[in-house]
């Protein structure tokens, strides 16, 4: 079948390589890839976590959670502070961002003799505006997924048949994607969408943003889940206000990735 095609020549662009740091976030994407290159390379695979004002409390768990069930070889780097042209948050940010990330992952790989350093990027992202893939690449971060043409829906079914029960992990991302171009990016703007949006996965809203328009949160969640979202309206008006927001808004479209790249 295709996705075992796909499977073996992940498998095999992995082997190739010889050894690999896996930039690990503890999405599906990094996920599969890790305990792919686990599987292929044996202790030549090695996981590194970013940490950062940018990263939820709850990834880092998860992401710890994950390592630890699946043996991964894995390691925590704190980032530096965020700088003044990232606060800026000019549509280009992600660029600069992974060009210091990349730096960071290329030092923990020449430091355990690895050969190249890996990210989860797939086909499925090179359609949607990210900056971030053009500075990877300009780094040498190698993209297995992409050299093995999958996309999203093929990691997401190639991790079901390969029994990770991660396989259905709804999407996350980086949390200044919550604050529109242009306007500064504050760790207390972070921790304010960070405290919504926790606040929205334990009433059970599982793929949800809250975007930052100042003082306005803008919630997305999945339209099925609409109906449901207003029925808790108070409970989350209050909590909102509670984190720092005035105004708590339904965004009538839904989820979608990427609503802030809408206007540019």
């Amino acid at each position: 079948m295709m996705h075992d095609t796909k499977r073996a020549l992940l498998e095999q662009k992995i082997a190739e390589r010889g050894s690999m740091l896996v930039a690990f976030s503890g999405g599906v994407d990094s996920g599969l890839l890790a305990v792919v290159a686990r599987d292929v390379l044996g202790e030549k695979a090695h996981c590194v976590f970013i940490d950062s004002p940018l990263v939820p409390g709850s990834a880092l768990a998860e992401a710890k959670a994950m390592a630890r069930d699946f043996g991964l070889s894995f390691e925590i780097v704190r980032a530096p502070g965020l700088d003044g042209d990232f606060r800026r948050n000019p549509p280009d940010r992600c660029y600069h961002c992974k060009k210091k990330d990349a730096a960071l992952l290329k030092t923990k790989a020449k430091e355990r003799g690895l050969a190249v350093v890996a990210d989860g990027i797939n086909l499925s992202d090179t359609t949607e505006h990210r900056p971030g893939l053009a500075a990877s690449s300009e780094e040498e971060i190698v993209h297995p997924f992409i050299e093995a043409g999958m996309t999203k829906a093929d990691i997401r079914r190639t991790a079901r048949e390969s029994g990770l029960p991660f396989w259905n992990k709804p999407s996350a991302a980086c949390l200044s994607s919550r604050i529109p171009y242009g306007e500064e990016i504050t760790d207390a703007k972070l921790r304010m969408v960070e405290s919504a949006e926790e606040f929205l996965h334990e009433l059970g809203f599982a793929q949800t943003r809250v975007r930052c328009h100042g003082a306005i949160a803008r919630i997305e969640v999945e339209p099925a889940e609409m109906e449901r979202l207003l029925a808790e309206r108070r409970a989350i008006v209050a909590r909102l206000k509670e984190t720092g927001f005035s105004y708590a808004a339904l965004d009538l479209e839904g989820y979608r990735s990427g609503s802030m790249d809408e206007v540019l």
